[in-house]
């Protein structure tokens, strides 16, 4: 493999799948007598990110109060709104 003029170098693909290394991944270089050690120190950016909000989502879904868990999703949109409730025909479960 040869190395670009800016030090580049193309990880290969099983290389990249088999230790995990994604897209938005951070590594560490480090140097073990004469071998160059590429190690992983966090995953992708958009994993992360993910998991971030599906974290937040859950604890934010923990803190609802049973009524307003019963709502569906254009009860929510129109309380953020501040509109008025929807109309019953378009509630959830009542059709």
């Amino acid at each position: 493999m040869q190395v670009s003029e800016k030090g580049q170098v193309t990880i290969p693909k099983h290389i990249r799948v088999a230790a995990g290394v994604a897209p938005g991944s951070e590594v560490s270089f480090s140097l073990e007598g004469s071998k160059i050690v590429i190690t992983l120190v966090a995953t992708g950016v958009k994993d992360d990110r993910r998991a971030k909000l599906r974290a937040a989502a859950a604890r934010v879904k923990g803190s609802l109060s049973p009524e307003f868990r019963q709502l569906g999703a254009v009860e929510i949109m129109a309380f953020l709104r501040g509109d008025e409730p929807a109309p019953t025909s378009l509630r959830r479960g009542r059709r």
